[in-house]
C-alpha cells in the first residue's frame, strides 16, 4: 500500500514539474493600481520586453479592470496600452468615444464606431438601449469587474493580427480556437511595443487595474479550477487509495472475523459432541450396567421369588433413572430447546417428576412472563445440571419436608432459588467425598457460565441455594 501511494505521488509531481517548465509567462503584475488623469503613464515593464516591426513571433495580453465610474453617464478613456519609445501604439480598455469596452490606436474602424481607429469589443453580455436595440459590446459599469486577453501575432513590415477575447473561458480544456465567437473581435493595428503604459484621461474616478501578464501561449493564462489543481488530484488519489485500502482491511478483517467465528463454532460443536459422548458414557452407560447385572441376578435367583422381587424392583427403578436420562439428553442437544423459555419448562417437568408421589413436596414460583431470550446449549445445560444436582440433593439429604423453587428474571438476569426446610447442615464441617464433589461441581458449573452461586445453611433451619445468572446479550 505505501508503494502504491509513492507511485501515484510521483507521478502527479513529475506531471506537475513539467507543465511548470513549459510555462512561458514573460512578465507578471498582480496589481491593484489605480489609475486616475495621468496622462500618457509610466513604463511598467521590468525587465525590458521588445518587439519591433521586424518581430514574427505572437505574444499573449491579459489584464482585469474594475471601472471607478460608469462610461454611460461620464465620458473618459482607460487604457492598457503598449507604446514604442514615445510613440503610442495599440491600447485595449475604453475608447473616449466609443464608450463600451473597444480597442483605439487601431489600423481598423468598428462598424459602430463614430471615430476611425476605435474598434468595439464583442461582449457575451450585450447592453441594450431600448425599443428591441441589443448591440454586442458591454459598457463599463461601476463596481463590474471584466478580464480582457488579446493576441498580438507580429507580421513583418505589415499591420499586426490582433484578436481580442472578452471575459474568455479559461478553465481546465479551454483554448483560444473554442472561445464563443460572441466574445471575440479580431482586427489589425500596430502591435510594436518596448513599454506597457496603464492610462486614464477625462471625467470620473478611474480604473483598478489588476492580474497584468504577457505569455507565449494562451495555454499560460488557463487557470484550472481548485478540483483540477495537480494537488487536489494528488490528494483525490491518496484519498482513493486509502479509501481501498481501508475496504481491503475491513474486508480481511471480516473475513479472518468470520473465520474465528466458524473456528469456534466448530470448537464449541466438538465440546457439545464430547460432552454428550461423556453424558452417554456417564449416564446412560452405567445405568445399563446395572441392569444388565441386575438382570443376571435375578436369572441366577429364579428360584428365591423374594429375590427376585427386590431385583425386579431395582430393575424398575434402574429403567425410570434411564429414560429420564435419555430424556435430559435429548432435550439438552435439540435446538428448539435454546431459550429461557425451554429451559424453565424442563426445570418445572424435571421438579415434578422427581418429587411426585416423595413425602417432600415442592413449591413453584414463576414468573408470569418470560423475556424472549436464546441460550448457549452449554449455558442451558449447565444451570439445569446445578438446579438438577440442588434438588436431588433436597431429596437424598435435607430430610425435609418442603422444597421451594424460585425462578426470577429481572433487568437481564435469571435468579434460581432453591430452598427447603431440611435439618440443613454446616458448610465449615468435614463432608463426605460425594457430597463435595457435588457442591464443587455447582460452583464449578455456575463458573462457566459466568454466574454466582451461594449455598447458604444451618442446623435445623435448611438450605437455601441461589444462582445468578447474568443473560443481558
Amino acid at each position: 500500500m505505501p508503494r502504491l501511494f509513492t507511485m501515484a505521488a510521483l507521478s502527479l509531481l513529475s506531471m506537475r514539474c513539467c507543465l511548470s517548465v513549459q510555462a512561458k509567462v514573460l512578465w507578471h503584475a498582480p496589481g491593484p493600481i489605480t489609475v486616475h488623469n495621468n496622462g500618457d503613464g509610466t513604463n511598467l515593464l521590468t525587465p525590458s520586453l521588445r518587439h519591433d516591426d521586424s518581430s514574427r513571433d505572437t505574444l499573449y495580453f491579459k489584464f482585469e479592470v474594475d471601472p471607478l465610474s460608469d462610461v454611460g453617464t461620464e465620458e473618459y478613456f482607460a487604457a492598457f496600452q503598449l507604446f514604442e519609445g514615445n510613440e503610442p501604439r495599440l491600447a485595449v480598455g475604453n475608447s473616449l468615444k466609443a464608450w463600451a469596452y473597444s480597442a483605439f490606436n487601431t489600423e481598423d474602424t468598428g462598424e459602430n464606431n463614430k471615430v476611425a481607429g476605435d474598434m468595439d469589443l464583442r461582449s457575451s453580455q450585450p447592453e441594450s438601449f431600448g425599443k428591441g436595440d441589443v448591440l454586442r459590446y458591454e459598457l463599463p459599469r461601476r463596481g463590474i469587474r471584466c478580464m480582457i486577453l488579446f493576441k498580438v501575432q507580429f507580421v513583418p513590415d505589415g499591420a499586426d493580427l490582433v484578436t481580442a477575447w472578452m471575459n474568455p473561458n479559461l478553465t481546465k480544456g479551454a483554448t483560444e480556437e473554442n472561445q464563443p465567437e460572441n466574445l471575440t473581435t479580431k482586427f489589425k493595428a500596430n502591435g510594436s511595443f518596448d513599454q506597457l503604459r496603464l492610462r486614464h484621461g477625462g471625467a470620473g474616478d478611474g480604473w483598478i487595474f489588476r492580474n497584468l501578464a504577457i505569455a507565449t501561449s494562451f495555454n499560460d493564462f488557463i487557470v484550472p479550477r481548485f478540483w483540477q489543481q495537480w494537488w487536489f488530484l494528488l490528494l483525490i488519489g491518496m484519498a482513493g487509495l486509502a479509501a481501498v485500502g481501508t475496504t481491503v482491511r475491513l474486508i480481511e478483517k471480516k473475513k479472518f472475523q468470520l473465520q474465528l467465528q466458524h473456528a469456534e463454532q466448530e470448537r464449541a460443536l466438538e465440546r457439545e459432541r464430547a460432552r454428550i459422548a461423556q453424558d452417554l458414557h456417564d449416564e446412560l452407560g452405567s445405568l445399563l450396567t446395572r441392569i444388565t447385572l441386575l438382570g443376571g441376578l435375578l436369572h441366577t435367583e429364579m428360584d428365591n421369588p423374594k429375590q427376585v422381587e427386590i431385583h425386579a424392583g431395582k430393575i424398575a427403578q434402574a429403567a425410570n433413572q434411564t429414560v429420564r436420562a435419555l430424556e435430559e439428553i435429548v432435550w439438552a442437544v435439540r435446538p428448539g430447546s435454546d431459550t429461557l423459555q425451554s429451559l424453565v419448562d424442563y426445570l418445572v417437568h424435571f421438579a415434578g417428576e422427581l418429587f411426585e408421589g416423595n413425602v417432600i413436596r415442592c413449591r413453584l414460583d414463576l414468573p408470569r412472563d418470560l423475556p424472549t431470550r436464546t441460550l448457549h446449549p452449554d449455558v442451558r445445560h449447565n444451570i439445569f445440571l446445578i438446579v438438577k444436582e440442588a434438588l436431588t440433593n433436597v431429596l437424598k439429604h435435607s430430610g425435609g419436608t418442603v422444597v421451594h423453587l424460585q425462578i426470577q428474571t429481572d433487568d437481564g438476569q435469571l435468579k434460581i432459588v432453591i430452598a427447603d426446610d431440611g435439618h440443613g447442615f454446616d458448610p465449615g464441617e468435614t463432608k463426605t467425598d460425594r457430597e463435595h464433589n457435588g457442591l464443587n461441581n455447582m460452583h464449578r458449573r455456575a463458573d462457566s457460565v459466568s454466574g454466582q452461586l451461594q449455598v447458604v445453611s444451618t442446623h435445623g433451619a435448611g438450605t437455601q441455594v441461589t444462582l445468578l445468572v447474568d443473560f443481558t446479550d
